[in-house]
């Protein structure tokens, strides 16, 4: 099983928008867009968020997005 799992991650994503307001993520395929896209800026050198000590870049874009340190709007990745 892998944790976090996709309804954990789309949780913390979705848990700031406000009663009413339509979620920041409503599927999977945006999950993975957006830790895709974090690895690949990883790959290309900036800075993680998250202590990387021996981790692959796509399990520090999940952590990162876990922890909230980065945030998906409107399809981009921003950094908190």
């Amino acid at each position: 099983m892998i944790h976090p799992s996709y309804t954990e991650i789309m949780k913390v994503v979705n848990s700031e928008v406000e009663p009413g307001e339509q979620p920041v993520v409503n599927s999977r395929y945006s999950i993975v867009m957006a830790t895709s896209k974090r690895a690949r800026q990883l790959i290309d050198g900036q800075e993680a968020y998250v202590d990387l000590n021996g981790k692959k870049p796509l399990s520090a874009a999940v952590e990162e997005l876990n922890e909230g340190k980065i945030k998906i709007l409107n399809e981009e990745i921003v950094e908190e």
